[in-house]
């Protein structure tokens, strides 16, 4: 574990917007708390960083590993028309990617998902069975949290 990684420091709003699930090698995994949309965040674990320009260059193709690896088994496992992934950052400056699996008749679409509807939370029990169906998915790939927020 390098310095960079043992000062990492999950930023307060993604902490009280999100569920911790557990970690990828490089990054947190998180879902949004809103029912609305299968949404799920990659953080990197590096102080410091809010652009993917300031990860290592084997940082930065460890990201998009993940990245792909997550998206291809959201769009599989919801049936996704299409995967929405997005590095904003304006609001939690911290770096951070969105995955969200978007489909027609969805409460935005075609159109983005933020501030679209009012965030829907999610129940323990949908908590759980998420939670179960993720860790069925990326199964060796993702070292999981049990049950914390």
């Amino acid at each position: 574990m390098d310095e960079l990684e043992l000062e990492f420091e999950l930023d307060s709003r993604l902490a009280n917007d999100c569920i911790v699930l557990g970690d990828f090698p490089l990054s947190r995994l998180l879902l949004m708390n809103d029912a609305n949309y299968p949404w799920f965040i990659l953080v990197p674990r590096r102080a410091g960083a809010t652009e993917i320009y300031h990860l290592s260059p084997q940082d930065q193709h460890q990201l998009i590993d993940e990245s792909s690896e997550l998206a291809e088994i959201m769009a599989d496992s919801f049936s996704a028309r299409k995967m929405n992934i997005a590095n904003l950052g304006n609001m939690v400056p911290q770096l951070h990617l969105h995955h969200v699996a978007r489909h027609e008749g969805d409460p935005a679409w075609p159109g983005p998902v933020w501030g679209k509807q009012p965030a829907v939370r999610y129940s323990e029990e949908q908590i759980a069975q998420i939670r179960k169906r993720v860790e069925s998915m990326l199964v060796g790939e993702v070292s999981f949290v049990a049950g914390k927020k």
